[in-house]
């Protein structure tokens, strides 16, 4: 019997450090080939444009600077859904990243509208001194009251109108259907210039230009020639009367939950990717004008007396600006556009 009881706890022991030594390196390897952390990174940009770029360059750096510790999944041309889907996600935390226009949250951010004003930018330098300063970080910091993170102003570039019928002059638009955002700032402006604002989703914004549904549109060089808009629109006007910025987003929720040095990591690329991505537009966007021109859309330049004729319709859009974005937002933006 006693035997019997020594051979049992040497069987014991010897079970228990079998065990222990299996747990232990059980333990070893899951700490050595730990999953990374996944990014969801999703946009409505198609992957030749230069928006889609910044998310690949935004990839390479966090997954560089993070030792692999993060991996970034890209999701590009609406593979998540529209930016109000996408902005969503961000609000629940089912999606961590997205870049999206200002004027296409703007049921979620009014306030984002404040860059959709018409001619509020003489150029290119005015807007960035605009986004990048008190009203851009002012702008971005109100979005956390919508459980997101505004990083940075990416753009599209100043827009230009496409139509079926020739542009040139304010009596040009009279009763023509305009597709618009369904932002109420952009649509007044078609309003008092006599045209039919028509709010279509983007995704069906070709066909409607196609079928006749509308008769024209508006938005930068890169999404006319993404969108291949050149192929059913004979005329462009070149009227940069507007600008469309977009935002780059970190869902809150997501976010708040990081280290730390991880946020400081992300939110310092998120940023440094913004001039990279902003001067990449600028510089395609001579490839975007030959690739239309080539199609053969006639080519149509406003001039100093419309520009002047309406912007000077266009006053009204101010004050109703004013009721959506808030004075004291559109007081500070018209200071730092004068500096």
């Amino acid at each position: 019997m006693t035997k019997s009881l020594k051979v049992l706890y040497c069987s014991l022991v010897l079970l228990c450090v079998v065990s222990n030594a299996t747990f232990a390196g059980g333990a070893r390897e899951s700490e050595a080939g730990s999953k990374p952390i996944e990014i969801a990174y999703g946009h409505g940009f198609m992957p030749d444009t230069p928006q889609h770029k910044a998310s690949l360059r935004f990839k390479e750096l966090v997954e560089k600077e993070s030792g692999g510790r993060y991996v970034v999944n890209l999701f590009p041309s609406g593979q998540l859904g529209g930016a109000s889907e996408m902005f969503e996600g961000l609000q629940m935390g089912t999606q961590e990243v997205t870049l999206v226009p200002t004027a296409r949250i703007s049921g979620f951010a009014p306030q984002l509208q404040l860059f959709d004003l018409p001619f509020l930018f003489p150029d290119r330098e005015t807007a960035y001194r605009v986004m990048d300063g008190k009203t851009g970080t002012a702008l971005l910091k109100s979005l956390e009251a919508n459980s997101v993170i505004g990083v940075a102003y990416y753009e599209d570039g100043f827009k230009q109108m496409t139509s079926r019928y020739p542009l040139g002059k304010m009596e040009d638009f009279s009763g023509r259907k305009f597709r618009t955002m369904e932002s109420p700032i952009i649509m007044e402006q078609f309003k008092v210039m006599g045209a039919n604002p028509t709010p279509i989703a983007f995704s069906e914004a070709y066909n409607a230009l196609q079928q006749g549904v509308v008769d024209g549109q508006e938005n930068p060089l890169v999404t006319i020639a993404s969108m291949k808009f050149f192929e059913v629109q004979k005329y462009m006007l070149m009227s940069s009367h507007a600008y469309l910025a977009h935002v780059l987003l970190f869902s809150k929720p997501w976010f708040d939950s990081l280290p730390a040095a991880d946020q400081a990591m992300l939110l310092k690329i998120g940023k440094e990717i913004a001039p990279w991505q902003r001067n990449l537009v600028a510089q395609e966007e001579k490839a975007y004008l030959d690739t239309i021109k080539a199609y053969g859309v006639n080519i149509l330049e406003l001039s100093p007396v419309e520009r002047a004729r309406m912007t000077k319709a266009m006053a009204p859009v101010y004050t109703l600006a004013e009721s959506v974005v808030g004075k004291a937002l559109i007081d500070m933006a018209l200071k730092e556009v004068s500096q």
